[in-house]
């Protein structure tokens, strides 16, 4: 038996960011070809109203046809695109789905519990260790897995997974009103995800002993504390953030307007309006953990999705 050489691609979309990854796979090795990302704004405003707005719609729409032609042009023999937080939770996921089908591909709207397991697998591929907490900070919602690395299954070695509906754009929309945004808001936002992350942990049988953080508020949190112009993954990826140095991270936006926000040094623009609801979650989770840091790591629940595709079916054996 012998194991063929694949070109994939995932696309993941999320509350905040949709993204691409072109792949090619080979007895489980990565070899990324094109990863992109933009800042879409599934979720905006619908906080608030339960459904995905027609503008939100159409412009996640457009992108995600775009990038799925990218990856057939570059040669990818199969595409998967899993819609999460903002699709599931929304009134009106269908429609986004209808419209996404419209441009090429029908986006598949993914469980919490599968989105974590997605999320483990990638942030762990190549790491061995034990007792390894994964925290993905999303817009709509947190994905928390606690799991040992290496099984050979896609989630063999979790242990207990689940997601958690807080996300930068929902704590955001819910509790951080003000420009900047008011002590008594962050406070807020701050007991109200504490209450939202604790059953997770109280479940938990032992501390964990590493922390890897995924996603766009923690690798933009690296990026800001290493001012990173241009941002560069390979600085990034392996980065240890401190919890002192989060703390401090999170203070320092918070009494930032936006307008401070979006000319801050490794920053994005487009994510500076809900930078501060991410790092009210991070901080949060970090400490829950008991851990004094947290590993940033660029491999996410896009590795995660282009595994479990390889795998899928025996579909690379031959």
């Amino acid at each position: 038996m012998t194991l063929q050489h694949e070109r994939l691609a995932a696309i993941d979309i999320g509350t905040v960011t949709t993204r691409l990854l072109v792949a090619d796979v080979e007895d489980g090795a990565i070899t990324e070809v094109v990863r992109r990302h933009a800042i879409t704004h599934l979720g905006e405003g619908w906080t608030g109203t339960g459904v995905l707005s027609s503008a939100a719609i159409e412009r996640v729409a457009e992108t995600i046809g775009a990038f799925h032609r990218e990856a057939l042009e570059l040669g990818a023999a199969r595409v998967v695109a899993y819609a999460t937080s903002a699709a599931r939770d929304a009134g009106n996921g269908e429609v986004f789905l209808d419209a996404c089908a419209a441009r090429g591909i029908r986006p598949q709207i993914i469980a919490g519990e599968r989105e974590a397991a997605l999320s483990f697998a990638g942030a762990t591929y190549g790491m061995s260790g034990q007792n390894v907490l994964v925290t993905d900070v999303g817009g709509g919602s947190t994905e928390l897995v606690l799991g040992s690395t290496g099984d050979a299954e896609l989630d063999g070695g979790v242990s207990l997974a689940r997601s958690v509906d807080v996300g930068s754009r929902r704590v955001t929309e819910l509790f951080l009103q003000s420009d900047p945004p008011a002590r008594r808001e962050v406070l807020a936002a701050s007991a109200w995800v504490a209450d939202q992350l604790r059953p997770y942990f109280s479940q938990l049988r032992s501390r964990p002993c590493v922390m890897v953080s995924v996603a766009g508020t923690a690798t933009s949190l690296a990026a800001i504390d290493l001012a990173l112009e241009p941002y560069d993954p390979t600085v990034i990826h392996g980065y240890e953030l401190s919890g002192g140095r989060l703390s401090e991270l999170r203070e320092e936006l918070s009494a930032m307007t936006l307008a401070k926000r979006r000319a801050l040094p490794g920053l994005e623009p487009e994510r500076a309006g809900v930078i501060v609801g991410g790092a009210i979650v991070l901080e949060t989770a970090l400490a829950l953990a008991g851990v004094d840091s947290t590993l940033i790591s660029e491999q996410d629940i896009l590795y995660g999705m282009v595994l479990d595709l390889y795998h899928a079916d025996g579909a690379h054996q031959e």
